[in-house]
């Protein structure tokens, strides 16, 4: 029995996403930790510790899109290496305040323009006209994930036990026909 072909991987979006992040993300990577000697978690921590001031674990852990766990043994090291404080707050030892230190301010200081480089090089590869279109599609596309994760009902993985039947799966209004148009701008020029 001949299996049906199956639509390639580049075929998929958020593959392609992923895939450029990754690729232009190993100068950020290699930038943070081998000139740095921080991660790219770390640094996503110091980033939004620095574009939001001071805030609490699970507040860093959602604006930096982290999980608790993982934010929680990021900021131990960010604190080990001084780059950022942790204070208790006043009245409920369960609760710290987050911030950057003078040192974590001064590497944000000097590894942000390396990566705002990084950045600027990537673009070069779009017109004035095309970044302007693509800033557009990537707002609406954040707008509509952020839609579909508000109406989709997904289970949570379970942890604790091994080998459990996982739930069904709801998903809003999801297609079974290509929408190759959202990958070939040619096609949506056409529409």
């Amino acid at each position: 029995m001949t299996l049906p072909p199956r639509e390639p991987l580049e075929a998929l979006l958020l593959y392609r996403l992923s895939r450029l992040v990754v690729v232009a993300g190993r100068m950020v990577t290699r930038l943070c930790e081998g000139r740095f000697g921080i991660t790219r978690r770390e640094w996503r921590l110091l980033v939004t510790l620095a574009s939001l001031g001071e805030l609490g674990s699970s507040q860093l852990a959602e604006h930096a899109q982290l999980d608790r766990a993982r934010t929680s043994k990021a900021v131990g090291s960010l604190v080990a290496k001084a780059l950022i404080s942790r204070e208790t707050r006043a009245g409920d030892r369960r609760q710290v305040t987050l911030a950057l230190t003078e040192r974590g301010r001064a590497l944000y200081d000097e590894l942000f323009p390396l990566v705002s480089a990084i950045n600027a090089e990537l673009g070069t590869a779009l017109d004035a006209e095309e970044a302007a279109r693509f800033d557009a599609a990537l707002r609406r596309l954040q707008a509509q994930a952020d839609r579909m994760l508000d109406t989709a009902v997904l289970p949570k993985a379970d942890r604790g036990r091994r080998g459990a039947v996982p739930a069904a799966v709801s998903l809003p209004n999801l297609s079974t026909e290509p929408r190759s148009h959202v990958l070939d701008p040619q096609s949506h020029a056409s529409r």
